[in-house]
């Protein structure tokens, strides 16, 4: 961390040398100052990629290689579960591998072993219907109850852990035999998975969870909107058990109700997140699960421009944080990001209108392609003056200054879209990779989805 710093103060060293020059001299004296502010952010960005790709691959549950639900770097965890992986947070793992390769932080063969080893373990671990469990234990692939009733099949967790496999099978899919073995295999797993089993008999909604002990008394039918697009999208795209357009437009968009006109710190929502609140947006991870895949630049149907919905949801978080309603000490241009996280007591869904004064790192910089100014600010924020802040998988899972409280602890859920989201800003990596596969783009065309990517 700390060569970053210095970085920073040879720019700002620059600028000051060169304040009194002439104005030719001055414009090539910002010429140079603007490109070693680009190298800066960059090296940066590389910094924060590599920590937070880590967690994924130094981190890993070494017998499944998939990403442990949480490291505590205090050595304290509930139940002893540190072998314990999450569904979830191994498919936006999954994809922050390919971030890995990337960025040059290992090699294109390194990620296919790992790879191997994660397909494998998944194509033995317990599902049900097609789904796997919320949480699994890493070193059998044997279910670990969620909750009481929540011991069987995960529909949501699942499409996170499938949106990044089918990432995945889109960068190997014309590479060598192992490459293209290990397509296949995904693609056994996805087939797999049965999305219309979860209408529970042909209701127009998914459900989140089935149980063979508890069949359907989890009872949670998902209604948009909140993180779960991408599990409709997927639902839709399946080439062996889709759903019906209906499912999507009753179930989700609740027959266009999911419409709104609201409007908070200036800029409309687009889609209800909260109908009777008067802060009505969700924690900003709604902005991150679905779209670290599904690129919602372009994206539109008959309820929304998502990239609207996204930037906006991003925006509205900065806003509320310059304007501070609960005056919390800190809040501003250097912290800012409402997301559901650890907090102060326990785990907390952090939003406009949940605001326990605590700034969850991952809601800012996993913003970045909606945000990418701001997003910076909270990062430099970070890595310069606050890296107390800052561990070894990058930036702890949240603070406030308010309570002067940190905690040196990560979820997978929270670290998986920093890297992910960050490399879609730079380089268009996963959303590329994503929105290539036939499959999504029949389920999006569907759905009446339009994108520049969809192709005929």
């Amino acid at each position: 961390m700390r060569y970053i710093i210095a970085l920073f103060a040879v720019a700002s060293l620059t600028v000051g040398c060169n304040g009194k020059k002439k104005s030719a001299e001055n414009a090539t004296s910002v010429s140079k100052v603007d490109t070693i502010s680009v190298t800066i952010n960059e090296t940066l960005l590389d910094t924060v990629q590599k920590q937070t790709f880590n967690y994924f691959w130094d981190g890993a549950e070494p017998t499944s290689g998939l990403a442990r639900e949480r490291i505590h770097m205090d050595g304290v965890y509930p139940e002893n579960d540190q072998d314990v992986v999450t569904t979830g947070g191994s498919g936006f793992g999954i994809m922050a591998i390919l971030v890995g390769v990337k960025r040059g932080f290992i090699t294109r063969d390194q990620a296919l072993k790992r790879y191997e080893k994660i397909v494998d373990f998944l194509s033995k671990a317990d599902r049900f219907h097609g789904a796997w469990p919320h949480w699994m234990f890493g070193k059998t692939g044997k279910v670990k109850p969620f909750s009481k009733k929540d011991d069987g099949g995960d529909l949501v967790e699942t499409a996170f852990l499938i949106q990044g496999l089918l990432t995945v099978k889109e960068y190997f899919k014309d590479g060598n035999a192992e490459e293209k073995a290990l397509a296949k295999n995904i693609d056994k797993l996805w087939r797999g998975v049965e999305w219309d089993w979860y209408t529970k008999d042909g209701e127009d909604v998914l459900y989140w969870h089935w149980s063979p002990d508890y069949a359907w008394q989890m009872n949670f039918p998902v209604g948009g909107y909140n993180e779960c697009l991408i599990m409709y999208v997927l639902a839709a795209a399946s080439p062996t058990h889709p759903i019906k357009q209906s499912v999507y437009d009753k179930g989700w968009a609740r027959g266009g109700a999911i419409k709104t006109d609201r409007v908070y710190y200036g800029l409309p929502i687009e889609l209800d997140h909260f109908e009777h609140d008067d802060a009505p947006v969700g924690p900003l991870f709604w902005a991150h699960y679905s779209y670290l895949g599904l690129n919602p630049k372009g994206l539109k149907d008959k309820y929304a421009d998502y990239w609207k919905v996204t930037q906006n949801h991003a925006l509205i978080n900065y806003k509320y944080a310059l304007d501070n309603p609960e005056h919390y000490k800190g809040y501003g241009k250097n912290e800012w990001g409402l997301t559901s996280s650890y907090s102060v007591k326990g785990y907390a869904g952090h939003r406009p209108g949940n605001d326990l004064g605590v700034i969850s790192p991952t809601a800012a910089l996993s913003s970045m392609p909606y945000t990418p100014k701001e997003s910076m600010q909270m990062i430099d924020y970070l890595y310069k003056k606050a890296d107390s802040l800052v561990g070894k998988y990058g930036p702890y899972d949240a603070f406030s200054d308010e309570h002067k409280w940190y905690t040196p602890r990560y979820l997978a859920i929270d670290q998986g879209p920093i890297p992910v989201m960050i490399e879609n800003y730079r380089s268009g990596l996963l959303w590329n990779l994503f929105m290539k596969n036939k499959d999504v783009q029949n389920g999006l065309k569907r759905l009446g989805f339009t994108s520049d990517h969809i192709t005929d």
